[in-house]
């Protein structure tokens, strides 16, 4: 990323190179620029307006990682001109809010922020117990892919990704693709959260982490004790050289009345409850750290004090907007929703026409069959009936024949009395012939009445066929006709409407009611996370080979006590400043080592 802010190039200028968690600036500046000046060049490039939080980290000619002072030239201020690049700074977060969704208003600001704690976490400069470091990689996939999508989510995509530490895949006998199947498990549940929504969950998560927002510094007692003094936002904690998770003790920002420092050693002057001020004393290796650890504790503590009164104008203003951004993205989603609804009902009322009109179609081709059928045995019997009519037409011309000849043999009957038997026993053979030929021919009429009858039911039927094949293919396309508009994905364009000038419309109460309704949800969120956290922490602790580090140790410790960072503070708070102070004092390099 190029910086749009560029100077003529000339011989009092000298280049600088910006780099961020996700891009790299340059610039060019004058010799007499102050750091303020290059600080306020960057946030107004990257549109940051939370400045109070961040500052440029250096490494000046000796090695030292140092904070450009703002009120100070940058030249003057040991700057490494050797490089080929230029001057190297390193824009990050110096100092770390209290609660990251009421403070972090800017969507920049999270943006920044879920970079660095998250390099923070896979770097391991921070603690991250196992489990929740795959619930953080869930979050930091929704941030990055948008929604679970199985198409695009293919087996093996998320391995190439930097998502756990390197001692949590150690620390387990687990393949890349169980752990990325893990990841996906929690993935798929984060459907629907916008890239800011994301972060900013996973911000939520890491800042319960003991470690977050705090900067370590080596230092002594009085006694020569080694233990490490950690600046946080709430206050100063003393540690011991192996846990830098528990504090043994804490000094909040409003008990402390005065800190300053001369060469290695650095004063701290505490309130008591009845006016009365103790101050402590402790001693670092070189100068330059108690120097450090003045300005870090003068800006934690300007924070402190500043959440602790009425916003700005400035700050309202700023949280005002990202309100209507929130009620405006609401309203957005809402209607990208219904919108989305409304199609699939679309497509799903298509394919059921789609499925319907094939059965249509396969029921007319049926009625088509029956049809064709009822015409085929129509014709068969039509047939029948004529052979049969033939056949009855043929015995009686028979008959008749068989009449005439019994006619002539009986005129001539009287001529002997021999052709009178022959004829007589002629005649009884053909009356018996022809009582059979006329029994034949009743039967054959019976059996063409029949056929006639059969012929006149098969043309009804064909009738009737065809008056019910006409009256189906009449309802059909009356049917399709009325279905055709409401299949129709834009007929609730009129309702879209109406919804959306009703959620325009509504005011800002109603957004603060949301706004509760989504604490309370947070909350029962936090315990269902905090239960699967407890089944995932389970699952995986059959599959450890390695030997736990003493931080999972005293992590583990703390998990089963129930105990968390704001519940060791408040206990380290619970006594007076003065016992506290002694404690501290009295500390030996023993009690330190257990």
């Amino acid at each position: 990323m190029m910086a749009p802010f560029r100077r003529k190039k000339s011989n009092k200028e000298f280049p600088v190179k910006v780099c961020t968690y996700d891009s790299e600036l340059e610039f060019h500046l004058e010799h007499r620029a102050t750091g303020g000046f290059l600080f306020d060049l960057i946030c107004r490039t990257i549109g940051l307006r939370e400045t109070w939080y961040f500052g440029l980290r250096y490494v000046d000619k000796k090695g030292y990682k140092s904070w450009l002072k703002m009120d100070k030239k940058v030249l003057d201020q040991h700057i490494n001109l050797s490089n080929p690049e230029g001057c190297v700074f390193m824009f990050m977060a110096k100092f770390f809010p209290e609660n990251v969704q009421e403070e972090l208003v800017q969507e920049v600001t999270q943006h920044m922020f879920f970079l660095q704690i998250k390099e923070a976490i896979l770097s391991m400069e921070v603690y991250c117990p196992p489990e929740a470091s795959v619930l953080l990689a869930s979050y930091a996939v929704q941030a990055k892919y948008g929604d679970y999508d199985e198409a695009v989510c293919k087996p093996g995509m998320l391995i190439s990704e930097n998502l756990l530490p390197q001692r949590v895949i150690d620390q387990y006998q687990m393949t890349p693709q169980m752990w990325e199947e893990r990841i996906k498990t929690w993935y798929a549940d984060h459907r629907g959260m916008s890239r800011d929504e994301a972060e900013m969950e996973y911000l939520k998560i890491a800042q319960d982490l003991d470690m977050f927002g705090v900067n370590y510094f080596p230092i002594t007692n009085k006694k020569n004790t080694e233990v490490y003094v950690g600046v946080t936002a709430l206050g100063l904690n003393i540690y011991t050289k192996e846990n830098k998770l528990t504090p043994m003790t804490t000094f909040p920002w409003n008990e402390i009345r005065n800190i300053s420092f001369d060469g290695k050693k650095f004063f701290v002057k505490t309130n008591e409850e009845k006016g009365n001020s103790v101050a402590t004393t402790f001693y670092s290796e070189k100068a330059r750290t108690n120097k450090e650890l003045l300005d870090l504790c003068v800006g934690n503590h300007e924070l402190y004090m500043k959440r602790r009164k009425p916003d700005t104008m400035e700050i309202q203003q700023m949280k005002t907007q990202p309100k209507e951004e929130k009620h405006r993205r609401h309203i957005e989603r809402n209607k990208l929703a219904r919108e989305k609804q409304l199609r699939e009902e679309a497509e799903q009322e298509r394919a059921n026409m789609e499925k319907r009109l094939m059965q249509l179609q396969e029921d007319m081709a049926a009625a088509n069959e029956m049809l064709r059928r009822s015409e085929e045995a129509a014709e068969l019997l039509a047939e029948k009936n004529r052979v049969a009519e033939e056949e009855a037409l043929l015995l009686s011309h028979k008959a008749l024949e068989v009449e005439q000849e019994i006619s002539r043999m009986r005129l001539t009957a009287r001529k002997t009395e021999e052709e009178k038997n022959y004829l007589e026993r002629k005649t009884q053979e053909a009356e018996l012939l022809t009582a059979r030929m006329i029994e034949e021919s009743r039967k054959r009429a019976m059996e063409a009445d029949k056929l006639k009858n059969e012929l006149i039911h098969a043309r009804v039927a064909e009738k009737e066929a065809k008056e019910k094949l006409l009256n189906f293919l009449s309802r059909t396309s009356t049917e399709s006709i009325f279905i055709t508009p409401s299949s129709s994905p834009e007929t609730p364009a009129l309702g879209e409407s109406n919804t959306y000038d009703l959620l325009a419309d509504g005011d800002m109460d109603q957004l603060s009611l949301e706004i509760e309704k989504e604490r309370v949800e947070y909350l029962t969120k936090s315990k269902q996370v905090q239960n699967q956290l407890k089944e995932l922490r389970s699952e995986i602790e059959q599959l450890k080979i390695g030997e736990s580090s003493p931080l999972d140790t005293i992590s583990a410790q703390q998990m089963r006590l129930g105990e968390t960072k704001y519940s060791t503070l408040k206990k380290l708070k619970s006594g007076s400043t003065k016992a506290r102070v002694a404690f501290f004092e009295e500390l030996e390099p023993e009690e330190s080592l257990a």
